[in-house]
């Protein structure tokens, strides 16, 4: 009889341990759906899935183009492993790391139109309801905001 509380009071310990645990590896706040928003013209333009890969990167894929100006584009001005592949479904964000705070850098993302790779930085805005984009080549920026889905 004994021994069974020793087991009922070794879970009650245990479950507070398991639970952080499996917060520590939860989802980061990024990961989701978001509309991207063309800096230039301030129309939406696709939406990106964001998802975290084992090792905690960060990275994000286009699941769909809003309103293409020609049917299923390709990256033909891209010169990597993208080259000639189709945008809808192309990994643009690669090796994001979370800095903590709602924010990101470390990675890369692609604008498949220019086919251009940037070094880019990301940060959850408003409360995480928006995303704030900005990639870098030399001393050249752009940013956007992105809207959450």
């Amino acid at each position: 009889m004994r021994r069974t509380g020793t087991k009922s009071l070794f879970a009650i310990l245990l479950l507070p341990a398991l639970l952080a645990a499996g917060s520590a590896i939860a989802a980061d706040a990024v990961v989701g759906r978001w509309k991207t928003i063309d800096g230039e013209t301030g129309k939406p333009k696709s939406i990106v899935e964001i998802t975290q890969a084992a090792n905690g990167t960060i990275n994000g894929h286009i699941v769909e183009l809003l309103n293409p100006s020609k049917p299923n584009p390709v990256c033909d001005k891209c010169k990597d492993d993208r080259k000639n592949k189709p945008i809808t479904g192309m990994e643009i964000i690669r090796g994001m790391k979370a800095d903590g705070g709602g924010e990101y850098s470390g990675g890369t993302i692609l604008k498949p139109d220019e086919g251009k790779v940037y070094k880019s930085k990301m940060e959850l805005i408003e409360g995480g309801r928006k995303l704030e984009v900005s990639g870098c080549i030399a001393f050249i920026c752009k940013s956007q905001t992105w809207l959450r889905q």
